[in-house]
């Protein structure tokens, strides 16, 4: 069901460079190796390296979607309460490790795959936005076990589920202006549906091992119905 637009900057207030007006292109001090230059080489190695973004660009371009990392990715200051973010056109962050630029690059990813496949509104209808964050969630290495316990978080029963449904809470809420309450609601009515479509992995990558795996099987696709 679409949602009555409100008042709200959809999430483009978090990222403080969109306001200035004022280009720092072409200045000498961004060729130094800057905390802009390193988030572009952390964000090569990622892309270039990582199996969860190699599977997901490919599953792109296989959909027609072709992403280029010079225009459709973009290293830009963050205010802190998001690592990065995804608006259909680049996607920006707020990170100082490669293994959190390669969660965050495939976390977006995903939301550029689902953008790509199917007709999202993101500004909208705030179930698509809902489905999307649960997908990046479960898909992208968030909630894995190491990443859980590096939070001081632990559990058993579950546990995986409760860290997709909470991060993609968080998501929305500090992306829209609704209450917790009616964002709980929205994700509970699309959290089953959408935390069962693991494509295009075909199962939760829990590991880089399980990502590898995954790729691997989506690349040799056209063997395997070649031989039916």
């Amino acid at each position: 069901m679409d949602q009555t637009k409100q008042e709200e900057d959809y999430g483009y207030g978090l990222f403080p460079e969109r306001k200035r007006a004022q280009s720092n292109k072409g200045l000498i001090r961004d060729s130094l190796f800057t905390f802009h230059h390193k988030c572009q080489f952390m964000l090569q190695v990622a892309v270039d390296s990582s199996p969860y973004a190699k599977l997901l660009l490919n599953a792109m371009k296989s959909s027609g979607c072709k992403v280029l990392k010079d225009r459709h990715f973009s290293c830009e200051d963050c205010d802190g309460t998001v690592s990065g973010g995804f608006d259909a056109i680049s996607s920006q962050n707020n990170i100082n490790q490669q293994s959190h630029m390669t969660r965050v690059v495939t976390h977006e990813l995903i939301h550029a795959f689902d953008h790509c496949r199917a007709h999202v509104d993101w500004f909208n209808n705030y179930r698509h936005l809902a489905c999307s964050e649960i997908r990046a969630a479960n898909l992208s290495g968030d909630c894995t076990f190491s990443n859980e316990a590096a939070r001081f978080n632990f559990g058993l029963k579950e546990h995986h589920q409760e860290c997709v449904r909470g991060r993609a809470l968080r998501s929305i809420l500090a992306l829209r202006n609704i209450s917790r309450q009616e964002a709980e609601k929205i994700v509970d009515e699309v959290f089953d549906t959408c935390f069962n479509d693991h494509a295009p992995f075909g199962r939760i990558p829990h590991s880089k091992k399980d990502a590898k795996f995954a790729s691997r099987d989506y690349e040799n696709r056209g063997r395997y119905y070649a031989n039916l």
